[in-house]
């Protein structure tokens, strides 16, 4: 079975990641602190940002297609509102993979904890946001 997907909701979801990073790491919100503790030159010429911004672009949208899919066998399996079964999709997915990842190679790189956390933070608000817009957005026929 393919899942159903909107896929006018994940390509929302994406740009909502592009938005969600935006603000999160803008100098006034949290910018200044993760720069610090990641050791990024916030100076550095915009020119270099190009290919990681057009890498966050695609590997958003892989991550809102997944959520989608996921979200779709869940809903399925599971039952329920179409809502609550994205965010729990979403809070599912991003401790037992994007948290647990990052905890274990910050770990073993000596990254900061306090960088860890701002990190695993940022992913949790992305994905809880890619959620609503599933969830509020389910494909035709489903809900």
């Amino acid at each position: 079975m393919v899942p159903e997907i909107n896929y006018w909701a994940v390509l929302i979801a994406t740009a909502s990641s592009m938005v969600v990073g935006t603000i999160w790491y803008t100098p006034k919100v949290f910018g200044t602190r993760w720069a610090k503790l990641a050791n990024v030159d916030m100076d550095r010429p915009g020119a270099s940002a190009v290919l990681p911004i057009v890498v966050t672009v695609f590997v958003s949208f892989v991550t809102a297609w997944v959520l989608a899919g996921a979200t779709a066998i869940a809903w399925h399996f599971y039952g329920g509102g179409y809502l609550w079964t994205a965010i729990a999709t979403a809070v599912a997915l991003w401790a037992g993979f994007t948290a647990a990842r990052f905890i274990t190679h910050d770990a073993f790189e000596g990254r900061p904890s306090s960088l860890t956390v701002l990190n695993i933070a940022h992913e949790l608000v992305t994905v809880l946001l890619m959620a609503v817009i599933i969830g509020v957005w389910p494909p035709a026929g489903t809900v």
